[in-house]
């Protein structure tokens, strides 16, 4: 008899280990548009359209190579929208011996899997997804006995086990990370390159119709459409970035500019998650480039670092730590998420054009979402639940094992320090420092209190002073704590009345 694979739709790889286990001849691919997932938070037009063309063109490569695949249409008579209720129906159509599935990246998905054996009265094989460089039962070992996780360790074996940017058993260029090479402000005058773009084909120009009809209400812009919706596209555009991009990458990658979306940035990230690129392939390539010449040690081992590093390591925290993690409110904080952060409508600069950019492409890089939005969510004691199903929603790379450790850990220190050492809090200074949003901006990034004042200035001092009973305690926050204990009782009071009056306007 045969087996029923369920492939699902960031799982858009040759070499997932479901298809391993499979025979091509006996066996039957399920690929399913529901319902459930495009609502279980209000995902951004764009995402819903990627993911949909994506799977569709999928599907097709998978015919053109001999497997027999079952595909139902989010707009298919009798789907019935939920994972559960379009497997019952393969199960009853099929009657296959076993149903065969490669893991969820998702924790609730995970769970409803688990059921499936019961409900469905089948044999259900969850197979380990093998296309991360690091497996649970690994990351476990890592883990096990340390009182803190750091990612610089973690990645450090990671390097010593790939071999990537190695001499034998030390890093090259004598040392492991060149993070500090990679914090340049932007100068003027760069010649910035951009994304490769390609032009939506019938399958894609199929589904925004079925988007642009079905979810009109949804956050975003659907157009212009450009992602790539294939695996060889994809690796276009990747290649497209190591030759045009990647040299200048570590250099600029903490920066940002007004009108400029992309820098010096990969922009693959949407298609990494959904399986369309493999991440130690893209590594194998960056390394050869720095061989090669073609780029520095400072933006190859920051490209590297992203991938075999953080990548794995927020993967690695998120099945280590949930399903306790997602409901972690280290600061205690309630407020609700402004409109502005689906509108776009405030007098920020820095803001505002990380939020249109959001919008408009359904991407940001990660220092717009540190250190812009998540920073001023931090600092204003935005609910970071909130927070969390905000950038699930807005982000076309966003699936709940990447962003909910980045969102509540790195940017929203709502795990109390699991995932990093000290919040990620700052005031105006390091946003006109890495960008030029405050010449444009109505505020004043060097007046610290009154109504022409960066917000961010008078919010991180209260920030401070809110939270001093958590913590002043630790020692990476001390001197700032310092500072403020040396302020006069009138300046500390500006500050403090200052961020009232912009938290009341919220």
């Amino acid at each position: 008899m045969a087996s029923l694979i369920l492939v699902l739709g960031d799982q858009l790889s040759h070499n997932l280990s479901s298809l391993a286990a499979a025979d091509k001849a006996v066996d039957r691919i399920l690929m399913c548009e529901v319902a459930d997932e495009t609502t279980y938070v209000r995902h951004h037009k764009k995402k819903i359209a990627f993911i949909f063309s994506a799977m569709r063109h999928f599907a097709e490569t998978l015919r053109a190579v001999g497997w027999h695949v079952d595909y139902v249409k989010l707009g298919d008579a009798g789907n019935t929208g939920s994972f559960t209720g379009e497997v019952r129906r393969a199960v009853q159509r099929i009657k296959p011996a076993e149903l065969i599935v490669t893991e969820p990246g998702e924790w609730r998905l995970r769970q409803i899997l688990a059921e499936w054996e019961e409900t469905m009265a089948l044999p259900v094989t969850i197979l380990a997804d093998t296309r991360y460089l690091c497996s649970h039962a690994e990351f476990a070992s890592w883990a096990g006995g340390r009182k803190q996780y750091r990612m610089e360790y973690f990645y450090r074996d990671m390097r010593r086990k790939t071999g990537l940017l190695m001499a034998g058993s030390e890093p090259i260029g004598g040392k492991w990370n060149f993070d500090s090479e990679n914090r340049k402000p932007p100068p003027s005058g760069l010649t910035l390159p951009q994304p490769l773009r390609f032009a939506p084909d019938v399958i894609s120009r199929d589904v925004l119709a079925l988007v642009a009809d079905k979810f009109e209400d949804h956050f975003g812009y659907l157009e212009p459409f450009w992602y790539a919706t294939t695996a060889e596209q994809a690796e276009q555009a990747f290649e497209h970035f190591v030759v045009s991009a990647l040299p200048r990458f570590g250099d600029f990658q903490d920066a940002m500019l007004e009108d400029e979306k992309f820098l010096y940035h990969a922009v693959i990230s949407t298609y990494l998650n959904a399986g369309l690129l493999d991440p130690l392939k893209l590594c194998q390539r960056v390394d050869f480039a720095y061989q090669a010449g073609h780029v520095p040690i400072n933006a190859a081992e920051g490209f590297i670092r992203q991938i075999i590093g953080w990548r794995e390591f927020v993967r690695g925290i998120y099945w280590q730590k949930m399903p306790d993690y997602a409901g972690l409110n280290f600061f205690e904080n309630t407020r609700d998420l402004p409109d502005f952060y689906w509108t776009g409508d405030t007098e920020m600069a820095c803001m505002r054009a990380a939020i249109s950019q959001t919008r408009e492409e359904a991407y940001a890089h990660h220092i717009q979402r540190l250190m812009v939005t998540g920073n001023f969510a931090l600092l204003a004691g935005i609910d970071p639940h909130q927070v969390h199903d905000w950038y699930l929603s807005v982000y076309a790379d966003a699936y709940e094992w990447v962003e909910l450790p980045n969102t509540l850990g790195m940017s929203q220190f709502a795990d109390g320090g699991v995932l990093g050492s000290k919040p990620y809090a700052a005031s105006g200074n390091y946003i006109n420092k890495m960008s030029n949003h405050c010449k444009t901006c109505r505020y004043d990034v060097k007046q610290k209190t009154g109504e022409k004042a960066c917000p961010f200035n008078p919010l991180y001092w209260d920030f401070l002073v809110r939270n001093a009973e958590k913590l002043r305690g630790n020692p990476r926050m001390a001197q700032m704590y310092r500072t403020w204990d040396r302020m006069a009782p009138d300046r500390q009071a500006e500050y403090r009345h200052s961020a009232a009056e912009i938290l009341n306007t919220l």
